[in-house]
């Protein structure tokens, strides 16, 4: 049996979790026995349908207490759970379905069969809980492999980092398609917590009710700081991740509602998330960084004397227990993203005399939009396909409320095509999250040295051209 295995079995009423109840924003209830009961009666459907051990199975999200009966009921059944989100067009999901080989999807805690193929043997799924998407450099999602063990290892730490309980009411407006939004959710059920779960963030639902603990990424905190109703907010504990959260939104919270626990928490879904953590009682003293390393974590930084690089910055590299198991078929991309057993973040760091790690910029391009990583090169591709765009160019522009705004230029073929044609077009072939912010027309794009399309001279050009 599996160790996730085992902790469905531990979650779902087999143990002592009578009092965890999850709700969701139409107060529908359910409760732990009425979870373990969804969760082996799904484990059950998949096993008649055929559905081997370790072979993937595609979850349709939408932030409903099914989907918890989703991850644990396709754990029961010693499957991969591969979460995608209701609203992705059905294009993209067409694309992972096909790479994955999958031929089951849950929906709505129900399995639909949609393929009688085999899929591929993949030792490396054997042992994995869980493939997660996350947007890369490569232009198409990398689907990280993330095993039971290590997941379950991290859930721990982080059981004894936050100290949920059961009296305690979570609400979670995270996407449960995303590792911040998976963990939450699981320690809640393992710590007996009332969890609530959210479509999206609502500032209302986190004031006027009787919640304990709020899970939001700091543009949701942003826009929570700018409504007048935070001034209700009575949680004792915030929990926030996925892009920085910065000294300016740590002071507002701080000052706002100074009775507030805030933990702040950094990680990659490659290293399991939350590497780094700011706790409640150095909110002050380590604003600007990421703190220090969670329970079981390594990491080293990696000097690079031929990038230019004052002294003591490089790339943050990081082991742990949690490391992904590696990029679902792709085993080239799996080898470089690893440096003598270290994740390469991408990040570039350098560690302050306190001792405490600080953030200096990203190596990768990769652009962190509201939380959401999103690759650049997958939007260019995309839009690259329209008839009346010659070249596309996208990149992150810092941004006071998203952390960073989602640039593209264009060169369009003839100046008719207008913005408004291209956010028609994008509207069913693109995530929402993933759609740009600002839309550029150019007559061609800024070049580097080498002559090829420079993000960070599209940047700088914009920026400087802002300033004056």
């Amino acid at each position: 049996m599996s160790e996730l295995a085992n902790l469905a079995k531990f979650v779902t009423g087999e143990a002592s979790f009578s009092k965890s109840v999850v709700v969701d924003d139409g107060g529908a209830l359910l409760s732990s026995s009425g979870l373990a009961t969804a969760a082996r009666r799904l484990a059950a459907e998949l096993k008649a349908a055929g559905i081997t051990p370790h072979e993937p199975v595609v979850l349709y999200i939408s932030n409903h207490p099914q989907d918890l009966i989703g991850f644990l009921g396709v754990w029961l059944a010693q499957c991969v759970a591969t979460p995608i989100h209701v609203v992705t067009p059905n294009e993209s999901v067409q694309t992972l379905i096909s790479r994955l080989g999958a031929r089951a999807v849950v929906r709505d805690g129900h399995v639909e069969i949609i393929s009688t193929n085999t899929p591929p043997a993949r030792p490396l799924l054997i042992g994995a809980a869980l493939i997660v998407f996350t947007s890369g450099s490569t232009g198409q999602p990398k689907g990280v492999v993330i095993s039971h063990e290590g997941l379950r290892w991290k859930l721990q730490v982080l059981n004894r980092l936050i100290g949920l309980t059961v009296d305690d009411v979570v609400v979670v407006p995270l996407q449960l398609t995303f590792i911040f939004g998976i963990w939450v959710s699981l320690l809640c059920l393992m710590s007996g917590s009332r969890l609530r779960l959210l479509p999206r963030f609502f500032t209302v639902a986190v004031a006027d009710n009787d919640a304990t603990v709020l899970a939001a990424v700091p543009t949701s905190l942003r826009a929570m700081c700018a409504e007048l109703s935070v001034a209700t907010v009575c949680v004792r504990t915030i929990l926030t991740g996925g892009e920085p959260f910065g000294p300016a939104l740590s002071e507002r919270l701080g000052s706002l509602l100074p009775d507030t626990k805030i933990f702040d928490l950094f990680g990659l879904t490659e290293t399991g998330s939350c590497d780094f953590c700011v706790k409640p009682a150095d909110q002050q003293v380590a604003r600007g960084t990421v703190g220090h390393p969670t329970d079981g974590v390594e990491y080293r930084i990696a000097e690079a004397s031929d990038q230019g690089l004052r002294p003591g910055v490089g790339e943050l590299l990081v082991k742990t227990p949690a490391i992904m198991m590696g990029y679902l078929d792709d085993t080239d991309q799996t080898a470089m993203a690893f440096s003598d057993g270290f994740f390469r973040t991408g990040d570039l760091a350098t560690v302050r005399s306190d001792g405490r790690v600080q953030l200096i910029g990203r190596s990768k391009d990769v652009i962190s939009r509201g939380g959401n990583k999103i690759g650049p090169l997958e939007i260019e591709n995309l839009f690259s396909r329209h008839e009346g765009v010659l070249a596309a160019l996208v990149f992150g522009v810092p941004d006071d409320r998203l952390g960073e705004a989602l640039h593209v230029m264009v060169v369009a073929r003839d100046e008719a095509l207008s913005e408004l044609d291209l956010r028609d077009w994008a509207k069913d072939r693109l995530e929402r999250f993933k759609t740009p912010d600002v839309f550029h027309f150019v007559k061609e794009l800024p070049a580097g040295r080498t002559g090829k399309a420079d993000r960070s001279a599209a940047r700088m050009s914009l920026l400087r051209s802002s300033s004056q």
